[in-house]
């Protein structure tokens, strides 16, 4: 815990509590080796919430071509009419 509060430029009680929030989560898991405790990113939340995301990208993505349609008709027309 002492590396990622030094990395982090953390004292180490803080980085603590971050790491304890993330722990109970489920977002991190934690291994001690040793008098060492090593946190390991969990995969699986991230990738649930990637699936989660996605239906959102898929509607952002049709939202920004559409503006991106009606932009173009707009300099279009512009350009036209000068």
């Amino acid at each position: 815990m002492g590396e990622i509060a030094d990395r982090l430029g953390l004292r180490q009680p803080q980085a603590s509590k971050h790491l304890r929030v993330l722990l109970e989560a489920g977002l991190v898991e934690v291994q001690a080796v040793a008098n060492r405790r090593n946190y390991y990113l969990r995969s699986e939340p991230f990738q649930a919430l990637d699936a989660w995301l996605e239906t959102y990208r898929n509607i952002w993505d049709e939202r920004l071509d559409n503006l991106e349609n009606y932009l173009q008709k707009l300099q279009f027309k512009s350009n036209n009419e000068n």
